[in-house]
């Protein structure tokens, strides 16, 4: 009986996080050795292994919400079992620790030219940006009025990414003045015809996935190419807690004949769909994610996974959903250092956002910080590029912002070089009095390694008052103006695919918009 005790504290002991062991230096000024990255994490050792653990648990011991029949099945054959209720499969550990060996830890992201593909991770270490999505409202660079998002809004949103050197991809958002049913088909194919860069497919209904890859397969050349070159990514979301839709185990299962990589996206909200602290908030993430990679594994062996944690936190006094807020931003931390250091994923969140309508100082305070937090803790893609009301809403000047933070943040997380030429210790060592290092040879041969902005401006005061007090807003301002301007009218897809994919859109407003009329019918008949 002693011996079963000790057994059970032992292992109690090992399922907890004390305030030390989160606190403990380990924790922080962390450094890749690999790639030359600094790395900043609250979660040292100890804790990334007891959060690794409780998602393991979760899974094996009270499991996951499969609707999806062929999934259900398959998932069982791999070894999964009943749970205590309808639709509950657990997950075994051995499962999911097969899933996290097998699933590539390395992912190509495709553009139309190869100038535009993207590997992760970057061989440099660093990171690349997203547009953000999902935001129904927009506002006009040219005269910051707000309407809702609509298709000439995603042609300007492509032409400004398309210009922006830290964007990598584009999402498509949502977009009204067409059926809602199928606004995500509506949308991909606007954008898809006016960017060369890799866009981000985000189905609304479980009909629409199909016309999506279609249009996906037609921008790409052909099904064959599209599998070889996919030039296109499929967001795939948990439900939180603890669920999964047919919907997205459906997007695995159709991304998956194509090779396309899929984004597990996790998105709760603490105080809602999570619990009320940081650490459970993360630990909510990570049990979704390891559930959806090991889905992965079992219908798509072999299809890059993203691993995505975009984290929530409601606002006690008001309900609302906040993404930028403390607790958020160390979540978003703690999320993906445990991706990163505790399973070895490919890990994806936001990287730019605010919990505020324009674009003010409080959103360009809240969105560098988050930047700043998630790229110190290893993030390969920084999403969210342009979004503002925690992610209800899409400002291209905003965009113009967030490409310049990025760009900062890139250079910033570069480790300074500490070598005797960097030292320039033959100069510094002999320098005379008074003397300086305008005229050194060194100088001259580092002066065009500083980042140079090209949105934020470094003005003295005369000049400041001389441009009738210009500021980086009223440069995003015009360099997001200038980009629609030059934006190609015809788009960069000949005229037989814009036909083929204006022919799949009919295709799909006839079908799914007649399917759901006929299922109206039917049900007020009985």
């Amino acid at each position: 009986m002693g011996k079963r005790s000790a057994s059970r504290r032992s292992q109690k002991r090992k399922n907890e996080i004390t305030h030390e062991e989160i606190a403990h230096p380990d924790a922080f000024n962390l450094f890749d050795s690999l790639v030359g990255r600094p790395r900043f994490g609250f979660l040292g050792e100890a804790a990334i292994e007891t959060l690794k653990n409780r998602a393991f648990e979760i899974l094996e011991e009270y499991g996951f919400i499969f609707i999806h029949p062929e999934a259900t099945k398959a998932l069982k054959n791999a070894g999964a079992q009943s749970g205590t209720d309808a639709n509950r499969l657990r997950l075994p550990r051995s499962l999911v620790e097969e899933a996290l060996v097998a699933v590539p830890k390395e992912v190509s992201l495709y553009g139309k030219k190869p100038s535009f593909d993207i590997h992760l991770p970057r061989k440099d270490g660093g990171f690349i940006m997203r547009t953000g999505t999902g935001a129904h409202g927009y506002v006009n660079p040219e005269n910051g009025q707000y309407r809702n998002l609509d298709l000439p809004a995603v042609a300007e949103i492509a032409a400004v990414g398309n210009d922006l050197d830290e964007v990598g991809f584009i999402a498509h958002p949502f977009v009204y003045g067409v059926p809602e049913l199928t606004s995500d088909i509506h949308g991909l194919a606007t954008l898809i015809q006016r960017t060369d860069k890799h866009v981000w497919i985000q189905p609304y209904n479980k009909e629409n996935i199909e016309y999506l890859i279609r249009i996906a397969a037609i921008a790409a050349g052909g099904e064959q190419k599209l599998r070889q070159r996919p030039l296109a990514s499929c967001i795939t979301c948990s439900f939180s807690p603890l669920e999964f839709k047919f919907m997205d185990t459906e997007v695995i299962l159709q991304a998956g004949k194509y090779g396309m990589p899929v984004h597990a996206c996790s998105l709760p909200s603490a105080g809602g769909t999570a619990p009320l602290s940081v650490s459970g908030l993360v630990l909510m993430a990570a049990a979704e994610i390891l559930a959806m990679v090991t889905t992965a594994h079992v219908l798509a062996p072999g299809l890059p996974v993203i691993a995505t944690p975009l984290m929530f936190t409601l606002d006690m006094r008001t309900g609302s959903a906040l993404q930028s807020c403390v607790e958020s931003l160390q979540a978003a931390s703690m999320s993906i250092q445990l991706m990163k250091q505790g399973f070895g994923l490919p890990a994806h969140t936001y990287g730019a956002g605010s919990d505020t309508p324009d674009v003010d100082v409080q959103s360009m305070a809240e969105r560098s910080l988050l930047a700043q937090n998630v790229a110190l803790s290893g993030a390969d893609i920084l999403g969210g590029i342009g979004q503002l009301e925690c992610a209800t809403v899409f400002s291209p000047v905003q965009a113009v912002l967030d490409n310049e933070v990025g760009g900062m943040m890139r250079q910033f997380i570069r480790v300074p070089d500490v070598s005797e030429e960097s030292l320039n210790w033959n100069e510094i060592s002999k320098i005379r009095a008074g003397g300086h290092f305008l005229d050194s040879p060194h100088t001259l041969k580092f002066c065009r390694d500083q980042h140079t902005p090209k949105a934020f401006l470094r003005q003295d005061r005369d000049g400041y008052e001389a441009a009738n007090r210009r500021s980086a807003f009223d440069q995003a301002r015009e360099m997001a103006l200038e980009s629609i301007r030059n934006a190609p009218p015809e788009g960069f897809l000949g005229e037989d695919a814009k036909h083929e994919i204006a022919q799949v859109v009919i295709d799909a407003d006839q079908h799914i918009l007649e399917k759901a009329s006929s299922h109206r019918g039917a049900v007020s008949v009985v």
